[in-house]
């Protein structure tokens, strides 16, 4: 076992060294920022000052060298668009991001889960042909529009739910959470159930695919015929071998919710990581771009090493397998 996770580490890190040079390289060329900071009509020489100020002058090697060893210390320099530390925009919105995305992750499993069970037990039922219908379109329609038409009935039809936002937020030492507030949950509601839509379907239908491939094997006809209790057969042994694989997708879907919510909070306006990412491209603010590109990275790599332990921890197979 520690010599998996010395394995995972070490491929980790490389994987986090190359990801910070493509980003790095890449967003070298995208736009000049010194342009948005001193304006056109600056003079060459007042360009070469901010330049030479922001370390901009100098070799890719040596910039991305700094910007490394920074990154390791958790300084990723100036935001250019801002200028305060880019570790504080960060810090500002990924509070917002990780209760969206945690919230929308709780909903999705909550949900999911049951669904897919219920959908494989009961799959000649009408009610299980209509969520199998239903999850066509949640798996079908773009985040955006589900997002629209939700701000559409509950904020401006019905007039129960806001439409952007975060609301009221309290501090909880240097995190700031809206799930303290009564109009931080009316503000959450909506965001959360269009980010939740996607990973919710997929869950269930892939639940329903494990849970009725599981049914036919061997050992639950065994099972059966011992005599156990359809609830024990189900949930004790059914239910258990069928997580095994919705533990990748809901590692993965986790990291996509937290990287990829930059569609629904820009619908909904919600001040998290991904409307920050918006900005900084088009400011070309490079730090707070390869910063967050950097972020998204190091939650992937922990999430997947989160999920190959689960694995050993939910099947003793693999657990004997690399032993030896």
């Amino acid at each position: 076992m520690l010599a998996f996770l010395l394995r995972r580490l070490g491929q980790s890190v490389a994987v986090l060294l190359t990801v910070a040079a493509m980003a790095f390289a890449l967003f070298q060329y995208v736009g000049d920022p010194v342009a948005f900071l001193v304006g056109q009509d600056a003079s060459p020489e007042k360009v070469a000052q901010v330049r030479a100020e922001l370390g901009l002058d100098q070799p890719m090697p040596v910039q991305f060298q700094r910007f490394v060893a920074n990154a390791v210390q958790g300084e990723f320099g100036m935001s250019l668009r801002l200028g305060r530390q880019v570790k504080d925009v960060i810090a500002q919105a990924f509070p917002a991001t990780m209760e969206l995305a945690l919230l929308a992750a709780l909903i999705a499993l909550a949900l999911g889960i049951p669904l897919g069970v219920y959908t494989a037990l009961r799959r000649d039922g009408w009610l299980s042909q209509w969520l199998m219908a239903v999850s066509l379109v949640g798996v079908s329609l773009p985040n955006f529009l589900i997002g629209i038409v939700l701000i559409l009935v509950f904020a401006v039809l019905l007039g129960w739910l806001p439409s952007f936002g975060r609301g009221d937020v309290v501090m909880i030492g240097r995190w700031s959470t809206g799930l303290a507030t009564a109009d931080g949950w009316r503000h959450i509601l909506l965001p959360a159930i269009t980010l939740a839509t996607y990973p919710l379907t997929l869950v269930m239908r892939l639940v329903r695919a494990e849970m009725l491939e599981v049914l036919r094997a061997d050992y639950i006809r065994f099972a059966r015929a011992r005599g156990l209790s359809d609830r024990a057969i189900h949930f004790g042994h059914a239910l258990k071998n069928t997580l095994v694989p919705v533990i990748t997708v809901v590692g993965l879907q986790l990291g996509s919710l937290i990287a990829f919510a930059v569609i629904t909070e820009t619908v909904f306006q919600w001040p998290g990581m991904g409307l920050m990412f918006l900005d900084a491209v088009n400011f070309a603010d490079i730090p707070v771009m390869a910063a967050y590109l950097c972020l998204v990275a190091l939650i992937f790599v922990v999430i997947n090493l989160v999920v190959d332990l689960l694995y050993v921890v939910v099947d003793p197979r693999l657990r004997v397998g690399r032993e030896h």
